[in-house]
């Protein structure tokens, strides 16, 4: 039973993993009309795209939680310290996307309530939406960056030690959370822009982490070792009968 229950664990972790990268993917694409300037407020049309990419964040949100809950109750036998500061990371990262998608729908509230009005001046209107997204642009770099960083370093330190996964698939989680934290320091320096090609290659490893991970979760669920059990391993070792025992 326990194990039929740790599998059905690893999908449902796995199936939230892909969750995120549909969701952060998916959903930026959508924004793309709104994030090209802050004109976008003064300007006419529909905002079908940018509510849709609402929809996908907030999968993204629901999905980010989902992976640190759901696998809270997995990793904390190996380390209850650890397993928490996970959980906090990905709330964290969650709250600040939280943020971004307001500051994006205030531009839109703005647009159908003011553009094209008489009143409004369209100058202060620009100028105002280039404050809302430059504050979407900061919770990029904390929610997606700094907060998913330091998220993909804590679970892979877990799943390193555990061995609940293949420990290639963990170290790759360690260079990924390195990296985007590397690159959120560099970002934050002014030595190239978050949304650009340098930071799409830095970003490559923690995608292939949180996909790697997710793929085999599902195909593979977690490896049989001493942590599913709720036994630590060096308790396993001391239950095992010594040599001389057996020979008396």
């Amino acid at each position: 039973m326990r194990m039929n229950l740790s599998r059905r664990t690893a999908v449902v972790a796995g199936v939230f993993f892909l969750l995120t990268e549909v969701g952060a993917i998916v959903g930026g694409l959508l924004y793309t009309p709104l994030l090209n300037g802050p004109e976008y407020i003064v300007s006419l049309g529909d905002d079908t795209s940018v509510f849709l990419g609402v929809c996908f964040e907030v999968i993204l949100v629901i999905s980010a939680v989902g992976t640190a809950v759901t696998l809270y109750p997995i990793v904390k036998r190996q380390n209850e310290a650890l397993a928490l500061a996970y959980v906090c990371a990905r709330v964290l990262e969650a709250v600040i996307i939280v943020v971004g998608i307001i500051s994006l729908l205030a531009v839109v509230t703005l647009r159908q309530d003011l553009a094209g009005s008489v009143d409004a001046d369209a100058t202060v209107l620009v100028t105002v939406g280039a404050s809302l997204l430059a504050i979407h642009e900061w919770t990029f770099f904390f929610g997606p960056g700094i907060a998913l960083g330091i998220g993909s370093l804590l679970l892979a330190s877990l799943m390193y030690t555990t061995r609940l996964v293949p420990r290639t698939i963990a170290v790759l989680g360690l260079v990924g959370g390195s990296l985007i934290c590397a690159s959120s320091l560099a970002v934050l320096f002014g030595a190239y822009e978050q949304i650009s090609t340098i930071g799409f290659v830095v970003a490559l490893p923690v995608f292939a982490w949180e996909v790697s991970l997710a793929a085999w979760l599902i195909a593979k669920g977690f490896k049989a070792v001493p942590v599913l059990t709720g036994m630590a391993p060096e308790r396993i070792v001391e239950s095992q009968p010594s040599t001389a025992a057996v020979s008396r």
